[in-house]
């Protein structure tokens, strides 16, 4: 009997510790307690003193992860694996997203502050009547060039970018979408085609530029362009702001003859566990004072009416990075493309990375 009672006692003990184990995990994940808040987001995506700031305030923990695509954080967010709070997709994301049930439609009786997002920025054809989802960037994709070796007037189209003088120094952005796009767009065709004949002419133009494509890279553009490594860049909008900030040589153009409009929002994911603390940082985020910080810190423009009045000037006056309305009507937003073209459009830009080597 003292046995079977040593061994019950055992067990107990062990579950015990067990139960412990899994209480101290779950804390230092970030997954229990109404208190904690977590967030997926892109990396350096937003200034780490706000954060700090929305802590304090709050009493929140904020646990902060970070993807490097919107198909990574759908992927994610679709198994369900981890119950984040809030991400922050882009817009043909954003609408993909909705179609497979995976955000939850916003309560706006909770939302503080959307007043403050210009009516230019809101009830997007991705999200009508932004029924799940806040602006939170827009921006644009363009070239950067340095004018130690580029003159102004080499780059105002994409189809500039397959001038021989550019021989082994464009460096190029890593993403489907943006390189096929930038082909069709140099054709003078839609970034979202669906037509088969358009994107195969698309390619073969691209494969006319792979002399040109010093690299086809990701983040690492900054450091590169930043350091002088290459004459030319396609990358988006804030990134070519980071890069400005490093090196006074260096300039950004939006193509004339059109170009990707994108815009990232928040979203709250079906999973969340922390609604109430959802909520908070969304009206956090729309206060023009926060806003503006993170549109300093981050180079991106901010579709906060009340935040630009509070940025330099310089920031704001910049058109290459806050256009004029008819620079924006030559640009175009990403629609989502469906399972079939996805495949299609990942295929052709497979194709033509294999093509370069």
């Amino acid at each position: 009997m003292k046995k079977l009672q040593s061994l019950f006692i055992g067990i107990i003990a062990v579950i015990l510790v067990l139960l412990f184990a899994v209480n101290r995990l779950e804390h230092a994940s970030g997954m229990a307690g109404a208190k904690v808040l977590n967030i997926y987001n892109w990396g350096d995506y937003i200034d780490p003193d706000l954060l700090k700031k929305f802590e304090k305030e709050t009493g929140y923990k904020v646990n902060y992860e970070t993807f490097d695509s919107n198909e990574a954080m759908f992927t994610k967010i679709q198994q369900g694996g981890t119950a984040y709070d809030i991400t922050i997709p882009s817009e043909y994301m954003i609408q993909k997203m909705i179609q497979e049930n995976l955000v939850l439609p916003l309560d706006h009786s909770k939302i503080k502050g959307l007043n403050n997002i210009h009516e230019d920025f809101l009830n997007q054809s991705f999200d009508p009547n932004n029924k799940y989802s806040i602006p939170y960037f827009w921006g644009t994709l363009g070239i950067v060039y340095n004018d130690k070796f580029v003159k102004a007037d080499d780059l105002k189209y994409w189809r500039d970018l397959w001038n021989d003088k550019f021989r082994d120094n464009i460096m190029m952005i890593d993403g489907a979408r943006e390189v096929i796009g930038l082909g069709l767009n140099s054709l003078g065709y839609s970034l979202n085609s669906k037509n088969n004949q358009q994107l195969n002419e698309a390619v073969e133009k691209l494969k006319g530029l792979t002399p040109n494509i010093k690299a086809i890279v990701a983040d690492e553009i900054k450091i590169y362009m930043a350091n002088e490594e290459s004459m030319v860049a396609v990358t988006f909008s804030g990134e070519a702001a980071d890069m400005m900030a490093e090196n006074p040589h260096l300039h950004y153009v939006i193509p004339a003859e059109g170009s990707n409009l994108w815009f990232d929002n928040i979203v709250i994911p079906k999973t969340a566990k922390n609604k109430a603390g959802a909520y908070d940082f969304i009206n956090f985020m729309l206060r023009p004072e926060n806003a503006a910080q993170n549109a300093e810190y981050i180079g991106y423009a901010t579709p906060n009416k009340e935040a630009m009045k509070l940025l330099p000037k310089s920031i704001t006056r910049d058109k290459q990075f806050y256009p004029t309305d008819q620079m924006l009507d030559h640009l175009e937003v990403y629609q989502d493309l469906g399972k079939e073209y996805l495949g299609i459009y990942n295929d052709l830009f497979l194709e033509l990375k294999m093509y370069r080597k």
